[in-house]
């Protein structure tokens, strides 16, 4: 399956988990979430849909994750972590594709949660109501609910997007803690050229050709 394909992003039981989520807002009639999240084969502006629900609403995520706005392109952002947004506006919806698609569908305003990376990157989570708030005080609710489910959401789709085996991850996760080789090779009770041989297929799998490279894209996917 492709890198790229959405599906690949849809690991069993992520709807089960957002639909809790979900169900957990109704009293701020947040009806729609959407994750994105870096790729890691592509430019510092690139997004990818890592999560949407309900699913039929896969395009106009899509559409948000093409947009350049909230701080994309990352290298130049000084938004901040958390943004609250009203996108019915007519100035904003009339020269914005993703607004006009979520309007469309009844939303009124957004949170949108960032969750930073290594080297530039993010992770976001984007949460849509159907009414129109008025003070700060239900999207300040709705991003606590956020920080509070994002470590079993991003194990989720980790686990989903996972490419490596999981020597290859012990070794990765103990280079990203600074042990060398040989050091690795001692808390994992194997020789240190066994240690090199995982290395080097994360790195192959990872499409890098260092170990520096590759611990920074297993963060991207979440892995670390």
């Amino acid at each position: 399956m492709s890198i790229k394909d959405p599906a690949y992003f849809d690991p069993p039981g992520q709807h089960g988990i957002m639909g809790e989520w979900l169900t957990s807002l109704r009293s701020f009639s947040v009806q729609a979430l959407v994750v994105l999240g870096p790729d890691p084969f592509a430019g510092q502006e690139a997004r990818l849909v890592l999560a949407v629900h309900p699913p039929h609403l896969l395009n106009a995520a899509h559409a948000l994750a093409a947009s350049e706005e909230f701080g994309v392109p990352w290298q130049n952002s000084d938004a901040p972590l958390v943004a609250w947004q009203d996108i019915s506006r007519s100035a904003l919806v009339d020269t914005s594709p993703w607004r006009q698609l979520w309007r469309a569908q009844g939303f009124q305003s957004i949170v949108r949660i960032a969750f930073p990376l290594p080297a530039a990157r993010a992770f976001e989570c984007y949460l849509f109501s159907l009414h129109l708030w008025l003070d700060r005080t239900e999207p300040m609710e709705v991003a606590w609910s956020a920080f509070n489910i994002w470590p079993v959401l991003k194990r989720s789709l980790a686990q989903s997007r996972n490419p490596l085996t999981e020597r290859e991850l012990e070794c990765l996760g103990l280079a990203f803690e600074g042990l060398t080789a040989r050091k690795t090779s001692d808390a994992l009770k194997c020789s240190e050229r066994t240690v090199n041989f995982h290395l080097a297929n994360a790195m192959g799998k990872l499409h890098v050709d260092n170990k520096l490279a590759a611990v920074q894209r297993a963060c991207w996917f979440g892995l670390i």
